[in-house]
């Protein structure tokens, strides 16, 4: 199931349209041969075929790691690092060890350096990010105003729209690294310069008002804490207020887990390639021939050549995410699908190898963390003291919430008290409507019609203007001078700003986002969340 991205997360994916230039070249550059190398690590890197992706879902590309970036992590602890066993796996007797697949030239090596220094340099800017939040508030409440209206009287404001103009600007400049056509995506490239024109102008706001405060930065570099002692380490103070270790670290959760999440996967990765180069040697020298030569027999000669038929097949399915002319890719989607093809090659020589191998392996997955998501005060439907707590992160205006609402509402049906089901709010910067909306839905609260209003809501997510908000309270034969008054007056849009910030703390960078007993869902299909359920229902962890 598709979700929408936030603005900030479709950023950190070449503004928020997907590869990087530098991966885009690296994935369309060949070596015109169309075969598969023995020789190379990533020849017989692929186990299971569903590794590779498929003709529809491309393979990412991992990106390099630059001299600074890893010059920040050289002697930085990061706190995401996993025990990782002194033996990774056995294949026939013959030992693996992370020395096997992780040395300082390798790719893996380099990319994990970078994540890790990405972490040390998160921390520092969530302190920033924590000493900004505490001045906002402080001065809100000075002048008496919630922190949603002095945000938008200082910020919101004094941001200048950009024009459409601007966007086709953007658009052309970065044409090779987006999919679609401009009206397409116009309106994500609009929301995109004005979520970077806000974060420039609170980013003024906060400097304005850290001059005039008392800010007090006690640490040079924030190092991860070892001990209870280490999270009580105050690290600032706003206006005599501290900000500790504990602080920052608890909304570091997520992206230290992120790490360790991708650091796992890639070398599982590696040390799959390299049992398969380890079965690859000692089958040749059962048959008493080279490695290559093995290589040639069972992959290349087994290779499916693609041709242009298949291309244009390809292209065709694909054809609304990839562009409106088959010429200009027509040679890059050949080139994918033929890598697809010595991939299916070598993870099927690579399976009937495993067949008749002893292979042992040890390394885990890292352990999810597990949040306290606070449900006070929210919308919940089934039982409130129910085994099994699922909490939703929805956006109105989002088509992909849209589209998992039956799934949760059938789900809510089936378990009835068995279950909890909560909802907050996570709306998106780039649905202009979408906040106002979800203050429409606490309004409608207010009076008993929640649920009954957000259906409204997702029924009608092109008619979210403020009219259109209060023509749906009618509908529901709602008290319209109580409804309109919260509407109006903001009443519920720091509530609404708060489910924002919770869910900041938790991960949440897509909507919609589901957690099961605090446990981050990322399969939210209608069998993955039963069986999780039942799970939990049965004493598990519901992960």
């Amino acid at each position: 199931m598709n979700r929408c991205l936030s603005v900030l997360a479709l950023a950190a994916a070449l503004m928020i349209f997907g590869m990087t230039a530098d991966a885009q070249q690296r994935r369309t550059r060949g070596t015109g041969t169309g075969r598969a190398s023995p020789n190379k690590p990533v020849a017989p890197v692929v186990v299971n075929p569903a590794d590779a992706g498929t003709a529809s879902n491309p393979p990412a590309s991992s990106t390099g790691v630059t001299a600074a970036a890893a010059t920040v992590g050289a002697g930085d602890s990061c706190g995401c690092e996993s025990l990782t066993p002194d033996v990774l796996a056995v294949v026939n007797g013959v030992k693996l060890t992370i020395k096997d697949i992780d040395t300082l030239e390798t790719p893996l090596e380099r990319e994990r350096v970078k994540l890790e220094a990405e972490v040390v340099e998160a921390r520092q800017r969530e302190l920033d990010k924590q000493i900004g939040a505490r001045l906002i508030e402080a001065e809100a409440k000075k002048r008496n105003l919630s922190v949603v209206k002095l945000l938008a009287q200082e910020v919101s404001a004094k941001v200048t729209a950009p024009t459409e103009a601007e966007a086709q600007t953007f658009y052309d400049q970065n044409r090779a690294q987006i999919q679609g056509d401009f009206k397409d995506v116009k309106e994500q490239i609009i929301g995109h310069l004005s979520e970077q024109r806000r974060q420039a102008q609170e980013r003024i706001f906060i400097d304005r008002l850290r001059a005039a405060a008392q800010v007090k930065v006690l640490v040079g570099k924030i190092t991860p804490p070892a001990t209870a002692a280490d999270r009580a380490r105050v690290l600032a103070t706003v206006n005599g207020q501290p900000i500790t270790t504990a602080d920052v670290e608890e909304n570091m959760r997520p992206q230290i887990f992120n790490v360790r999440d991708v650091v796992y996967k890639q070398r599982l990765q590696a040390l799959n390639a390299k049992i398969n180069n380890v079965l690859l040697e000692q089958e040749a020298t059962k048959r008493q021939v080279t490695a290559p030569t093995l290589f040639e027999t069972e992959v290349h000669t087994k290779i499916v050549k693609v041709t242009e038929a298949d291309a244009q097949n390809f292209y065709n399915q694909n054809k609304a995410r990839i562009g409106p002319d088959f010429a200009p890719v027509k040679d890059r989607i050949m080139q994918h699908l033929q890598e697809q093809e010595n991939l299916k090659a070598v993870a099927g020589f690579a399976d009937r190898l495993r067949q008749s191998a002893s292979v042992q392996t040890f390394l885990t997955p890292p352990e999810p963390p597990v949040y306290d998501i606070p449900v006070d005060d929210q919308p919940v439907k089934g039982n409130a003291t129910a085994k099994v707590t699922i909490v939703e992160f929805t956006d109105f205006q989002c088509p992909a919430c849209a589209q998992a609402q039956p799934v949760v509402e059938r789900l809510a049906q089936e378990y009835g008290d068995r279950i909890k089901l909560v909802v907050r709010d996570f709306p998106l910067r780039q649905h202009a409507d979408a906040f106002r909306a979800a203050e429409a839905a606490e309004a409608a609260r207010e009076q008993g019609k929640y649920w009954e209003y957000v259906t409204i809501l997702f029924g009608n997510q092109s008619a979210l203007d403020m009219p259109q908000l209060k023509e749906y309270a009618t509908r529901l034969k709602l008290d319209r001078q109580k409804f309109d008054a919260a509407l109006d007056s903001g009443k519920y849009a720091d509530a609404v700003r708060r489910d924002l910030q919770d869910g900041d703390k938790f991960g949440v960078n897509a909507t919609p986002t589901l957690f099961i007993n605090g446990r981050h869902i990322t399969d939210i299909s209608y069998e993955n969340l039963k069986a999780l359920i039942d799970g939990a229902l049965k004493g598990g962890a519901g992960q």
